[in-house]
């Protein structure tokens, strides 16, 4: 087989970003991406969200909304994916345009706004289309014009408590209204009680991991991870995406308002992971998000406290290929650093 990507690639970089990200997921959706050959690499084995996983590499949320091509994604190669993020009503976002290629620095901005279609109908495709062998966890958010964001988690969970393999608490969003609130420990800390109710209740507990942006102070992250490690979350998703413009990018669309990712936002998001990895001791598994586009680049994320990555703006570039090149660079470097094994590298260097 033979990666059709740079192919493909002139043809989808002068569409519009939204629509040539639409039409990918059409394509998924129908079983027309050829899938990627991804050799057996035992050595990347790994542990995340209480299932064992061949190797680390994810699909971040953000990339199927609205569930619609999810059931293939182990045609890209990846052993765990997100689907979302999922609000209770439908929302139509921000005007568009809202999506930005920087591609002379292999990044993104979006400002999406949450657009999907709601709980109700992404939870019936999930449900139908599901696959027990399947990893896959739900990223949810609140209504932008929400009066009672917490509900809103709460009426998510109980919807995709019995369907997700994790939920993902989406607490750093860039751009909603409401999409940082829970960055305040008071608020963090009535959502958590008022999930573990719903939990209590007898609703299915998934494991449940909380998103956090690069951009917060170390004091708001020690008050956050107090509340997170007293609740009881179960992992980290490090980072989110980032309001700040690092020095040196170049596109004429870096001034874009929105969150920024993809190879600028590398050094920030594991900055923020080993942190986070020094601060909770190793006591949380870690998932490492941000600029991932080499072997190197994850295995840097690894040393610096991740158990499992999660990547999107590569594919941007790249295409799906990405994922196999970064399985066995990654593989590679792990072997000639004598680790026999993924998660004897995790934190070495945090």
């Amino acid at each position: 087989m033979i990666d059709l990507f740079p192919l493909a690639r002139p043809f989808l970089h002068r569409m519009d970003p939204e629509d040539a990200h639409g039409l990918t997921l059409k394509l998924l959706g129908a079983g027309l991406v050829p899938p990627v050959p991804v050799p057996p690499l035992p050595r990347l084995a790994t542990h995340i969200v209480g299932r064992d996983l061949p190797h680390p590499l994810g699909l971040s949320a953000g990339f199927d909304k609205n569930a619609r091509a999810f059931f293939n994604f182990p045609t890209l190669g990846v052993s765990f994916g997100e689907i979302g993020g999922v609000t209770p009503l439908p929302q139509i976002g921000n005007p568009r345009p809202r999506l930005f290629r920087l591609t002379e620095d292999r990044a993104v901005i979006n400002r999406m706004g949450f657009n999907n279609d709601g709980m109700e109908a992404v939870a019936a495709r999930f449900a139908a289309k599901k696959r027990p062998d399947q990893v896959v966890g739900v990223n949810l958010a609140s209504n932008a014009d929400s009066t009672d964001p917490a509900d809103d988690f709460v009426r998510l969970a109980r919807r995709f408590a019995d369907k997700a393999d994790f939920l993902t608490l989406d607490i750093s969003c860039p751009n909603t209204a409401n999409g940082k609130m829970f960055l305040s420990p008071g608020p963090l800390r009535d959502l958590l009680d008022r999930l573990a109710a719903l939990f209590a209740s007898g609703v299915r507990r998934p494991p449940l991991v909380a998103k956090i942006a690069p951009d917060i102070d170390d004091a708001g992250l020690d008050a956050v991870l107090a509340v997170l490690l007293e609740k009881g979350i179960d992992a980290l998703t490090l980072s989110n995406t980032t309001l700040a413009r690092p020095d040196g990018l170049k596109s004429p669309q870096k001034d874009e308002r929105g969150g920024l990712s993809g190879l600028p936002l590398f050094g920030l998001s594991t900055e923020i992971l080993a942190k986070v990895f020094r601060r909770t001791r190793g006591s949380l598994p870690l998932i490492g998000v941000g600029g991932i586009a080499s072997g190197a680049d994850a295995y840097a994320k690894i040393k610096a406290g991740a158990s499992a990555l999660q990547l999107y703006s590569a594919l941007v570039y790249d295409g799906p290929w990405a994922v196999r090149r970064i399985l066995i660079e990654l593989d590679a470097l792990l072997a000639r650093d004598g680790h026999t094994r993924l998660t004897d590298a995790v934190g070495i260097e945090a």
